[in-house]
Order: structure tokens, then sequence, then C-alpha cells
């Protein structure tokens, strides 16, 4: 996505689970980002940082020509961790 669709969060108790190292917790940034293959993935880092995380579990499979879609992926990933 790369188009300035992030927020920042405090990670909810327990945290947040990614697929490479497991759970990270306090001030996060997520974003969501589509793959080629229209896959739209969350991605986490700490705030500040530079790596970012797969969360895991958090991918919606759209069809990557439909920007509205996307849209809608990107928000509906963002909103679980959001109030």
């Amino acid at each position: 996505m790369g188009n300035g669709m992030t927020k920042d969060v405090v990670a909810p108790p327990g945290g947040v689970m990614t697929d490479e190292v497991g759970t990270i917790t306090g001030e996060l940034t997520l974003e969501p980002k589509i793959g080629s293959d229209g896959t739209v993935r969350l991605r986490a880092q700490y705030k500040g940082a530079e790596e970012w995380y797969t969360v895991t579990g958090a991918q919606i499979k759209v069809d990557p020509g439909n920007g509205a879609a996307v849209d809608r992926a990107a928000q509906d990933l963002l909103s679980r961790f959001t109030p």
C-alpha cells in the first residue's frame, strides 16, 4: 500500500502476535500492505523503529485491481486493533 495508511496504537493486553518475533507490546505503528497476489496483510513495528513484522492471521485476499476492495480490506485490518 504505502499510501500513508498507518495507525499508531498501544498494543492490547497480551500484545500483538507476529510471525517473525512472536508477541510485541507497547506503542506500535500498524500498516496494511498489499502483495502482488492481492493479499492485504497487516504489519506492525515498534513506534519509531525501522523493522516491520507481519501480524499473525491478519490478512484478507482481494482483487488487487479493485481499489475499493483493497481500501476496505486495509480499513478492516486496522479496525481490529483500534477502537
